[in-house]
């Protein structure tokens, strides 16, 4: 991965490149490289509480060499091209196929879960969701993401919100960008 920063100088703009190496990617996480890149796709939303809709989808993964990788997150409306939703926030690799996420949601969500993976299929379910005072209320998050032999990451994911129990929330395919 190259490395680079613009820096603005009063009336002179000077480009600094700076480590123009391959970062090594940390033995921990080796179990969930398939997920390093750049995806985008489609995918389908739906609540109990909702009507359903469509999107479209960017997902960034990258790593600096250390046991996590950094995730960016953000989807727009299908039909009119608004957007909907964003996520950040860090996939840790904690050791035997063992995973941690820790995202922040401008919905004013913070979530913290825990999970594995196993060949090209991870599990997260959450421990720890806190909402700010005015953000809708959500109990529980479940992930489910893999990566087919056709190339294709696919997910699901499933909430428990504003009163009804957990219930499949989005579905969505994403391909390599």
């Amino acid at each position: 991965m190259a490395w680079g920063q613009r820096y603005q100088l009063g009336a002179a703009t000077a480009v600094v490149a700076f480590l123009q190496m391959e970062l090594a990617l940390h033995p921990d996480l080796e179990p969930i490289a398939f997920l390093l890149g750049r995806w985008h796709g489609e995918g389908d939303g739906e609540y109990p509480t909702i009507e359903p809709f469509r999107y479209r989808e960017e997902v960034e993964l990258d790593h600096v060499g250390k046991p996590f990788l950094s995730y960016r997150q953000r989807t727009w409306a299908l039909d009119d091209g608004r957007p909907l939703h964003a996520e950040v926030g860090y996939l840790r690799a904690a050791g035997n196929g063992r995973l941690e996420l820790v995202l922040a949601h401008p919905t004013g969500v913070v979530e913290l879960a825990v999970g594995s993976v196993t060949g090209r299929r991870i599990e997260l379910a959450s421990t720890f969701v806190m909402s700010t005072p005015t953000a809708k209320e959500v109990t529980a998050l479940e992930r489910t993401v893999r990566l087919d032999d056709d190339g294709v990451l696919r997910y699901e994911l499933r909430m428990a919100a504003v009163g009804v129990d957990l219930a499949v929330h989005l579905r969505g395919e994403l391909r390599r960008a």
